[in-house]
């Protein structure tokens, strides 16, 4: 199990989100498995180089006020607007002993012999994957190899997918994962024929002309 440790500090009722955040601090909400909903806060540098390491599918360690708190699991995360900084966090309380359901994002290795010797381009269709285990099965991404697509018509499904034991794929099994399409063909351009000038073969004679004027000009009143 990959885990890690982040320390945080109880925030009193009384403490603004605005004011937290001037004091770059983040506000955390920790929620879930029938625990009481308990707001943190922790120091916006230290959240972002573990959120950076762990991302969503990390086990973490909470310490807080210094003594051993719960193990949680990143959920949401809000951003700012304009600013794009991180402005709140929720935590998600995990049991080491019950089944969770989470992502697991893919990392693609290798080399398709369809980019390689035909010139494909190489096309991720799932950059990660639904999963459930027991917390202690978690690891933070899943290796995918693209050795198998050796042209245009080879895919990785997840049925494909190696996974560590423990891990079962929520996924479809047929659902794609990867695959190398064929490049584009240039396209050629496109040359508008000009109108023959009169006098040219194929050009109207002013008596042509004047007849298709003349069909299809409006009737003539009808006298009442």
């Amino acid at each position: 199990m990959d885990a890690t440790t982040l320390e945080v500090q109880s925030r009193n009722a009384g403490e603004k989100a605005k004011d937290l955040l001037a004091e770059n601090l983040i506000p955390l909400e920790f929620y879930g498995n029938g625990v009481e909903n308990i707001s943190f806060k922790v120091d916006y540098q230290t959240f972002r180089r573990t959120f950076v390491k762990a991302g969503t599918n990390t086990i973490i360690s909470l310490l807080v006020d210094g003594k051993k708190g719960p193990n949680v699991l990143v959920g949401d995360v809000q951003y700012h607007p304009v600013n794009g900084t991180m402005i709140h966090v929720d935590l998600r309380n995990v049991k080491m002993d019950q089944e969770i359901t989470t992502n697991i994002p893919l990392t693609f290795v290798g080399t398709a012999p369809a980019v390689k010797n035909l010139s494909g381009i190489f096309m991720a269709k799932l950059d990660e994957v639904e999963v459930k285990c027991l917390p202690n099965a978690l690891v933070h991404e899943i290796e995918v190899s693209v050795d198998s697509l050796e042209d245009f018509h080879c895919y990785v499904r997840v049925k494909d997918l190696t996974v560590p034991a423990g891990i079962t794929i929520m996924n479809e099994p047929e659902d794609v994962v990867a695959v190398v399409v064929a490049p584009r063909a240039e396209e050629e351009p496109t040359t508008v024929e000009a109108a023959p000038a009169e006098g040219e073969a194929g050009a109207p004679t002013e008596g042509e002309a004047a007849s298709a004027e003349g069909d299809g000009s409006k009737e003539e009143p009808k006298a009442k």
